[in-house]
Formats: structure tokens, C-alpha cells, sequence
């Protein structure tokens, strides 16, 4: 899902480059910003705040992996609509232009 970038020879390729750097920091923004989201939303959602156990109970953890995986379903499935939304509006020019 996120990567960055096919190439582990970074380092001996010469001089890094700004630009990349600024990406991978803003990747790794993002990815931190799902994941925060991810853990509070499930928490929230499957596990009391009570903490009567020190581990989670089955049900708990039944719970949370369901949680997780319907997350990154929706993620997933809400990142290739943009993206098809995205194209269909480059192709008919509706980015950046004002006509």
C-alpha cells in the first residue's frame, strides 16, 4: 500500500535529494496519521475502559482484528476512488482549470 520507492541504493547513488526527503517525511506523516486513527477508532470501538483483564479477552480480540481489517479495506477501497476520480478529472480537464 505504501512504499517508497523500488530502490535500496539510495545512499550510494550520490547526493540525496530534497525533494525525495520531503516525500518520505510526508509519507511517513500520513502513514503515522492512519495509524493513530486506526488504533484509536478500534479501541474506542472493542475494547472497555475499564481494564478489568491485562490482556485482551477473545471477544476484544476478535474485535479488533475485524476492526482492522474493515479499516484497511475502506482505506484501501476509498484511495482507488480518489485515484479513478482523480484520472477521470485530469482526462476531462476539470484540474486547475477555470474555463
Amino acid at each position: 500500500m505504501f512504499g517508497l520507492g523500488g530502490s535500496s541504493s539510495a545512499a550510494s547513488s550520490g547526493p540525496v535529494n530534497p525533494a525525495q526527503i520531503e516525500m518520505a517525511v510526508a509519507e511517513l506523516d500520513m502513514i503515522t496519521d492512519v495509524f493513530n486513527r486506526l488504533v484509536s477508532s478500534c479501541h474506542a470501538k472493542c475494547i472497555s475502559t475499564r481494564y478489568s483483564e491485562p490482556d485482551l479477552n477473545k471477544g476484544e480480540s476478535v474485535c479488533v482484528d475485524r476492526c482492522v481489517a474493515k479499516y484497511f479495506d475502506v482505506n484501501k477501497k476509498v484511495g482507488e476512488r480518489l485515484q479513478t476520480m482523480g484520472g477521470v478529472a485530469q482526462q476531462s480537464g476539470s484540474f486547475g482549470g477555470g474555463h
